[in-house]
């Protein structure tokens, strides 16, 4: 009766120990799809825009451009007019119609 009390704890270890594993279920990823972006405006694009709103001024001497916040579509550009090599001046341009452009086109220019 000791061997038959010995082995049944045995043959249940045994048989708990043959089932096949399951197989982990594919996961399906997609890929995300491209956004097409505006490239990041440079010195020379908002020269060019600045010249466009205001001709009547000064040249755009130096510019930095930087994006308003993160995730923001819009860009925040510190720019110095003529000979002024500091940034005393902001504009900010806006992405529309797949092209920058002034967000407020009626306060850009400093004079």
């Amino acid at each position: 009766m000791k061997n038959i009390a010995f082995i049944l704890p045995l043959l249940a270890l045994a048989a708990c120990g043959e089932e096949p594993a399951t197989e982990p279920a594919e996961v399906a990823t997609v890929a995300p799809e491209p956004v097409e972006s505006l490239p990041a405006p440079d010195q020379a694009l908002f020269t060019a825009r600045y010249a466009e709103a205001c001709p009547e001024d000064d040249a755009v001497n130096t510019a930095v451009c930087r994006r308003a916040g993160l995730g923001s579509p819009d860009v925040v550009c510190e720019f110095g007019l003529g000979e002024d090599e500091y940034l005393r001046n902001k504009a900010t341009l806006t992405a529309s119609d797949g092209d920058w452009a002034f967000a407020d086109p009626e306060n850009v220019c400093a004079g």
